[in-house]
């Protein structure tokens, strides 16, 4: 059985539309074969038996008044007034015909037709139901020779019995497009809600409101309440480390102050260092906690943002290169966040080795930014803690340098998620230290 169920969802319709329009459909189908069959049995069979059987004792008849004949052609006039009645055609063949009955394999009517003629018939030879005259010929073996008799077809069967079927099927498929219509209508509002996450998973916000069935509004209304939950929360974390940091300028200026106007010495120095390392920590703080106001998507090329970057780290003397061709095409990017992620994988490679190689490659579904240096990397096993806020991987990375807070990986993934990505760790076979993707959808 379990089986039976895997086999019947690998190839089940992937999209709710799909599955729903299967669910519209097969019980039509089973009904509409259902009720074909039992027509076919009834009307086919039941009533053609009937009506092959009154013809059958209308020819048992004639037959009779043919044999007491002295010759066929006698009692071939003696019954022309009731042939002709009976709209009946009754002729003398040269030859006696072939054994064995002809019917074309899609005549159903015509099995029960033979079977009860010969049942009801026993001087019946052969029955055709193959000529295009609409006739049935049946060849008949009297004392007085051989005879060819023609009955109209629908006279032992029903005619047009297919109409019922076509009308069935019709009015089957003016429903079953209604149905589609009124389906698609019911699928609107869920595509509605589908695209409002999906925009909001990627840092947008896009106007909608719950409709549809009860079921959808409901699920509607608690995506926008969790929607309004998520950006209260941000922006509570925003005030708070905004608040906390900018609070702390204060006083650290002060103690920058007085620092600088005492006698100048090792201490001192190694003071105004930790200054530095403090100020620094402050800036990641507060470029944590403003990601969801640095900009809007707009259509940006990559290859130009990639140059960008790149005489920005040859002015600050970083050892920095651009390989592999870049792309022309223009993508829907938040600039200045994707600036600045790539800008902290560039510091990161910067940091802890002395060569950093940026690329970018463009599919259809993605771009992709890659960042490789030639440091030391990071543990296959560690990375997923690397991409965490606040974490510093002192011996995976073997850094003792100060001004760091663990923000530069999980601000990158942050910006990558806001796209609709994400940021993925692994060794560079080009370089030997750390490779980092940064992947954006399109």
């Amino acid at each position: 059985m379990t089986m039976t169920f895997a086999w019947l969802k690998r190839y089940a319709p992937r999209s709710l539309y799909g599955r729903a329009a299967l669910i519209l459909l097969t019980p039509v189908i089973v009904i509409q074969l259902v009720v074909a069959i039992v027509f076919i049995q009834r009307h086919y069979e039941d009533v053609t038996e009937q009506m092959s059987r009154s013809v059958a004792l209308e020819l048992g008849y004639i037959l009779r008044q043919i044999e007491i004949s002295p010759t066929a052609t006698a009692g071939l006039m003696q019954v022309a007034e009731l042939a002709k009645a009976l709209n009946l055609v009754i002729t003398l063949p040269d030859e006696s015909p072939p054994m064995g009955d002809k019917r074309r394999f899609y005549d159903l009517s015509g099995r029960v037709v033979i079977v009860t003629l010969r049942g009801d018939l026993p001087t019946l030879e052969r029955t055709d139901l193959t000529g295009s005259d609409k006739h049935v010929h049946l060849y008949f073996e009297t004392t007085a020779g051989p005879v060819r008799i023609d009955v109209p077809r629908f006279r032992v069967s029903a005619s047009n019995p297919h109409q019922l079927l076509v009308l069935m099927a019709g009015v089957s498929l003016l429903m079953t497009v209604i149905a589609f219509l009124f389906l698609r209508n019911q699928m609107r509002p869920i595509r509605r809600l589908a695209r409002a996450a999906e925009a909001f998973g990627r840092g947008r916000v896009v106007p909608y409101w719950p409709s549809g069935a009860t079921e959808v509004r409901a699920a509607g209304q608690a995506f926008l309440n969790m929607r309004n939950r998520i950006e209260r929360q941000i922006e509570q974390r925003t005030v708070l480390l905004s608040g906390v940091s900018h609070d702390l300028r204060t006083p650290l200026t002060r103690l920058k102050l007085g620092l600088s106007m005492m006698d100048e010495g090792p201490d001192t120095d190694e003071l105004l260092g930790d200054v530095r390392d403090m100020e620094a920590m402050l800036a990641s703080f507060l470029d944590f906690v403003q990601l969801d106001s640095l900009d809007d998507p707009e259509p940006v090329s990559p290859g130009d943002l990639i140059e960008t970057l790149a005489r920005g780290a040859q002015r600050a003397g970083q050892s920095l290169s651009v390989v592999g061709d870049l792309p022309n095409e223009t993508v829907l990017l938040r600039p200045a966040a994707v600036r600045r992620a790539l800008e902290n994988l560039i510091n990161n490679g910067v940091r802890y080795g002395t060569r950093v190689e940026l690329s970018c490659i463009l599919s259809e579904r993605a771009v992709v930014f890659r960042v490789e240096d030639d440091g030391p990397g990071i543990d296959p096993a560690v990375r997923d803690e690397a991409l965490k806020p606040f974490t510093r991987l002192d011996a995976a990375r073997g850094q003792n340098r100060g001004g760091n807070v663990g923000l530069g990986l999980s601000i990158a993934m942050d910006i990558a998620r806001q796209h609709g990505g994400t940021l993925r760790l692994d060794t560079s076979t080009r370089l030997g230290g750390l490779c980092a993707d940064l992947v954006l959808a399109r």
